[in-house]
């Protein structure tokens, strides 16, 4: 009986290592991205979070080519949408393969096994020799929502392309990122080097419609992959992350679309809550999962936050602004959402005081500008002005494609 039993967990075994080395094999990602060298590989639990469409699976599958490759048996991809997860734990399925020589369990999809941090807890104290690597939701707080593995945890994000990564992609250049310091003190000697190879301008406005989510090279309609995916994000990742029962998603989805309708603007709370039938308290709640899940931007002035009403409400990036209302598509505040959004990696956005600009980590002042508009801005020695529809800056105009380096 035992040795019947054992036979069964090898055929269990072998059957995810199939699936493993077919998924390693055809994985061939588009464009290497940066967090794969920021990550600290030497820790033993390893959160990545991510919005959906922005590529945790290939993310994963890419690191197990690049570290292992397909038939190397010490790491293993596995899926939590596997009907086997729904009868076994996690633990017990790493005690199997910690037996078969298992050392590196890459689990994606983590939120639909119930009870998971728990079971990554159990795995961390039983084999000390397995790392452990797990796809989330943006929409999870890792650290404060799961106790079990907060003291033993490392998290990072994996962002949608940059415009250097979707430049790098699309051109076929192989352009190496900048730091902020870097772009603001050197910026006119950077773009110098960049330009012989490529101008910028011609493939900005299709970043900015389409190449913020790697899924626009499938061979489908981008838009309604982008309307699908944002559904998702509403209906599993807010409901079932936040355990919201069914019956309000229509409000949370009637929200979204009241905000992302009224552009870049300051929200009117009550307002809302009278549109769809709630408290203001609801409003805020859902405003900040829609947050959460990467759908919208809230910003404060500098020292506020959440559950405050926040100073503006903008799409997270301009591609989502095409895809949900695209007859209000305004360029200017294209351009916002996008400095923002590419800001927001390694910075904190502030609200600044006057339209159109923004407070930097709480010390450095920025303005969104065109460079082409009409009636002079007066320049200010203490402002940085990023401009659009300029493939060149000097002194402390910058052109705004620039900021797309800063992963």
């Amino acid at each position: 009986m035992q040795s019947q039993h054992q036979g069964c967990n090898m055929e269990l075994m072998e059957s995810f290592f199939r699936t493993h080395s077919y998924l390693v094999e055809h994985t061939n990602s588009s464009v290497r991205r940066g967090l794969m060298d920021e990550i600290d590989w030497s820790q033993r639990l390893i959160g990545i979070k991510g919005t959906r469409g922005v590529g945790k699976t290939t993310f994963l599958l890419e690191y197990a080519k690049e570290k292992f490759g397909k038939d190397n048996r010490k790491c293993l991809y596995v899926n939590m949408n596997n009907f086997y997860f729904q009868g076994n734990g996690i633990a017990e399925f790493a005690g199997k393969f910690v037996e078969q020589g298992g050392e590196v369990l890459l689990l994606d999809q983590i939120f639909k096994q119930s009870n998971w941090s728990v079971e990554l807890r159990k795995c961390y104290d039983l084999y000390p020799n397995l790392k452990l690597v797990f796809t989330g939701s943006s929409v999870m707080r890792l650290k404060t929502d799961y106790p079990a593995i907060r003291d033993i945890l490392t998290f990072y994000y994996l962002r949608g392309f940059s415009f250097r990564e979707y430049l790098n992609l699309v051109a076929g250049t192989d352009f190496q990122p900048y730091s902020l310091d870097e772009i603001l003190n050197n910026h006119e000697h950077i773009v110098k080097k960049i330009l012989p190879a490529v101008s910028p301008e011609k493939y900005f406005h299709d970043y900015l419609h389409h190449g913020f989510y790697p899924f626009f090279l499938e061979h489908r309609n981008f838009s309604e992959n982008l309307l699908k995916t944002m559904n998702m994000m509403t209906e599993v990742d807010i409901l079932l992350i936040k355990q919201i029962e069914l019956k309000y998603l229509t409000k949370i989805k009637k929200l979204f679309y009241l905000l992302a309708r009224n552009g870049i603007h300051s929200p009117n709370i009550s307002q809302l809550a009278h549109q769809i039938d709630t408290s203001r308290a609801t409003v805020m709640n859902y405003t900040k999962y829609l947050a959460d899940a990467r759908l919208l931007n809230m910003i404060y002035p500098y020292g506020e936050e959440f559950p405050k009403k926040p100073a503006t409400i903008m799409m997270h990036n301009p591609n989502l602004m095409y895809a949900i209302y695209p007859i209000a598509v305004d360029e200017q505040s294209v351009m916002e959402t996008f400095f923002v959004n590419t800001m927001w990696k390694d910075h904190i956005v502030s609200q600044g005081s006057k339209p159109q600009s923004y407070l930097i980590d709480g010390a450095r002042k920025f303005r969104v500008c065109d460079a082409h508009a009409k009636g002079k801005i007066r320049m200010n020695t203490d402002t940085y002005y990023v401009r659009y529809n300029t493939e060149v800056g000097h002194d402390n105009q910058i052109p705004l494609w620039l900021l797309g380096f800063l992963y």
